[in-house]
């Protein structure tokens, strides 16, 4: 039984992939591990590049997206390690990573997951973890958020500013790389699979605390993590799928009910609406002529055609 089970998702990031791969292989020293790639159907001939580079690691090939949550189920199934390790395509790992979150976990029995902190390409702190969403926080928009609610701002930005020195229990974990530990997933369940994209690793955190299982956020492992990897070519349709997930998230996770699902749509829309708005304005005052603005625009104006239309799965990432 290995130790870690190194579960990487796929999908049209062939030298990403390789590259996380590589770093998997010249970072971890002191655990033993099996990497499981699934790839989601890609076009890039990745399936090809690992198979030849690296025959050691499984491959799992579906013919189409089968989406976050249930390519990483499909891996935790036949995974043979006491711990899963989801890592995004578009991570590296740094020295000792992977061996510092297994240490952490062997000595703190009671953890059910835990998450390093992530880097950006020239080194400085990626948001890594966060507090579970509030409708305060999802839903209305920052400025507004706040000059009328300050304290829900302030908790919406913690994440941000905290420069921490030792491991600490958070609400969750960024998905880009989590360690779980076996005994949890089989405790909370793995990933539901109603999400396609998005706010899974949000849904998995809060259900591991339900559990009993905590969650810790260990600011002295660290990974690279270039971002965007899957969905920064499909940018406007990304959008709309973190859109859907937060309005599931709600549904499923926070259990809101039907009368509450249509508040919470209107609620959704409006916010839409008045960035849309905004933005239209304040591209008519500048003539177009700034980049910036008119893709914000653009951005909205997406979300808002996507939530007059009924909020369709065909104008989200593509399955």
């Amino acid at each position: 039984m290995p130790d870690l089970s190194i579960i990487i998702i796929n999908w049209n990031t062939r030298q990403l992939l390789l590259d996380c791969i590589a770093s998997i292989f010249r970072t971890v020293q002191q655990a033993t591990f099996e990497i499981i790639v699934v790839d989601n159907g890609s076009a890039d001939g990745s399936v090809e590049a690992v198979a030849q580079h690296y025959p050691s690691v499984i491959i799992i090939a579906n013919q189409r997206n089968a989406g976050f949550a249930r390519a990483n189920n499909q891996a935790i199934r036949r995974m043979n390690g006491r711990f899963a390790v989801l890592l995004n395509s578009d991570t590296v790992l740094t020295e000792n990573a992977l061996d510092g979150m297994l240490a952490f976990m062997n000595v703190k029995g009671e953890a059910g997951m835990c998450g390093p902190q992530l880097l950006n390409k020239d080194g400085s702190n990626q948001t890594s973890f966060g507090a579970f969403p509030t409708l305060a926080t999802e839903f209305v928009s920052k400025s507004l958020l706040k000059l009328f609610a300050p304290a829900a701002y302030r908790a919406r930005l913690a994440s941000r500013r905290q420069e921490l020195q030792g491991s600490v229990i958070v609400d969750f974990v960024i998905g880009a790389c989590m360690m779980a530990r076996k005994e949890a997933i089989d405790s909370a369940g793995m990933l539901d699979e109603d999400y396609f994209f998005f706010y899974e690793e949000i849904d998995w955190c809060l259900r591991m605390h339900r559990a009993g299982w905590p969650v810790y956020h260990l600011p002295q492992a660290a990974i690279y993590h270039l971002g965007g990897g899957s969905s920064k070519s499909v940018s406007f349709r990304a959008r709309a799928e973190s859109w859907r997930s937060r309005y599931l998230f709600f549904r499923k996770s926070l259990r809101v009910r039907a009368v509450g699902s249509g508040a919470l749509f209107m609620l959704g829309f409006l916010q839409v609406t008045y960035h849309f708005s905004g933005y239209t304005l304040m591209n008519i005052l500048t003539l177009f002529s700034t980049r910036r603005l008119r893709l914000r625009w653009s951005i909205f104006g997406y979300l808002f055609v996507w939530h007059l239309r009924g909020c369709p799965e065909s104008m989200c990432l593509p399955r």
